[in-house]
């Protein structure tokens, strides 16, 4: 790497988008392979909604813990122990769907260790990339999310048909472990040498975690005490912090429906299996992954060309990318075959991606020090988003199949898909209304 001249930075943001491809392998697989041991069982919708949200209630809990042992211990330190605890759970549990109480502890484990992630990524990201390549890193590193979903789709129903479900959870294991090892060999903290101007521009050696009370030199030769005390009143009662917390629990009841909930809507509404599907069902996801980073480079070229400044930037691609999806959220139902409904989720899934460059960024434009704990809180709100959206869906189907006897039909769907649509114009709107893009935490 020294040899090639490779900045370390770059290497970070590279490790840290494998690190949410992942786990998101992780979850998608696991709605796979659940489903199907499910389905063999004859397991309620109901039921399966239950299970399917328990990931998410022990996700919640950790959010804000995991910004505050980031800030304070490292976020490099916690996303390598977030990564051995997940996938040592995945390696010791059973898929046995008839064992309900053992996989809901289970998943409810898999969310605690995963919900320290994200909110260390941000410190991580926070410490080493620039405010100039913030946009782009950071949309690079969510975008791993969609690759690994598209990945998931497209492999492991394979998997689970010749290998059967349990193998599912041995191969995320196993990503997990190989992870695990490359962080721990190739990730360190900034150097002050590589940032000379770290303090001033909000990142590098500055934002690492330091005992309250040390001093620090600055540049005119003086030096400073700097406090770890964390501003959690300013936090709680700012406007564009709820900004970003609004569109981060929209963006994710829309995705955490979606996901946990296609491979039912392929399967009882329009009657394809998965396998049936081939490559076509990993282009929602896939798409993702092209928006993502076509949000990110577009955001920071109007931010440096000084085409937008940075808070018309946030709320024109935050506006536009929640919009469109949320036209394209309401339109899947409409769909008899399976074309139309991917071409739909895909929109819907793409745009909502492509808004990230707005709100998920918006962490550390507001507040570079504290993007750990803002994403940690911003994160809750999105995790109780994957708790209500998945369970209630379930719910919602198995009061359509009692007033429609099946979920073939369109009504069966059109309340699943109109609840995301309606919520994100209103998060839209929200975010026009309250974000800015200029820093408000010293």
């Amino acid at each position: 790497m020294n040899r090639m001249n490779f900045p370390k930075r770059y290497l970070i943001v590279i490790l840290t988008f494998f690190s949410t491809s992942v786990c998101y392998i992780e979850r998608v697989g696991f709605s796979i392979a659940y489903t199907v041991a499910a389905d063999a069982a004859g397991i309620s919708e109901a039921s399966k909604g239950l299970l399917l949200s328990a990931f998410f209630w022990g996700y919640a809990c950790s959010q804000v813990p995991g910004g505050w042992a980031a800030q304070k211990i490292g976020g490099r330190k916690i996303l390598l122990l977030s990564f051995v605890l997940w996938s040592s759970t995945c390696f010791l549990v059973p898929l046995d769907p008839n064992r309900a109480t053992v996989l809901i502890v289970a998943r409810l484990l898999v969310g605690v260790a995963q919900g320290f992630i994200f909110p260390s990524i941000h410190t991580v990201l926070a410490q080493w990339v620039p405010p100039h390549e913030r946009s782009r890193s950071v949309s690079l590193t969510t975008s791993g999310m969609y690759l690994g979903a598209a990945m998931g789709m497209l492999f492991l129903p394979s998997l689970v048909k010749f290998k059967g479900p349990q193998s599912v959870f041995l191969a995320e294991a196993a990503l997990g472990v190989m992870w695990s090892l490359l962080w721990f060999e190739y990730a360190t903290d900034p150097p002050r040498s590589e940032h000379p101007k770290a303090t001033a521009a909000g990142f590098g050696e500055s934002l690492l975690p330091t005992k309250a009370g040390q001093k620090m030199k600055v540049e005119n030769g003086g030096s400073t005490v700097r406090t770890a005390q964390i501003p959690w009143r300013k936090i709680l009662v700012s406007g564009p912090v709820w900004a970003i917390v609004v569109n981060n629990f929209t963006f994710h009841y829309a995705l955490y429906v979606l996901m946990n909930w296609l491979p039912t809507f392929f399967e009882q509404r329009l009657q394809v299996s998965l396998q049936e599907m081939g490559s076509s069902k990993m282009m929602p996801y896939f798409n993702m992954f092209i928006f993502s980073n076509i949000g990110g480079v577009l955001a920071d070229h109007f931010i440096t060309k000084r085409i937008m400044s940075v808070t018309k930037t946030r709320k024109f691609l935050n506006t536009v990318g929640f919009m469109v999806a949320s036209v394209a959220l309401m339109a899947i139902p409409i769909f008899r075959t399976s074309g139309g409904a991917i071409l739909c989720s895909s929109v819907a899934l793409g745009f909502l991606a492509f808004g990230r460059a707005g709100f998920a960024v918006n962490h550390m434009d507001i507040a570079p020090r504290y993007a750990g704990i803002l994403m940690g809180v911003s994160n809750t709100a999105g995790t109780l988003a994957g708790v209500i959206g998945v369970h209630l869906t379930g719910w919602l189907l198995e009061a359509a199949k009692v007033a429609y006897a099946d979920l073939s039909s369109p009504e069966s769907w059109r309340l699943v898909f109109c609840i995301p649509g309606f919520l994100c114009i209103f998060s839209s709107f929200a975010f026009l209304l309250f974000s800015t893009g200029e820093r408000i935490f010293d």
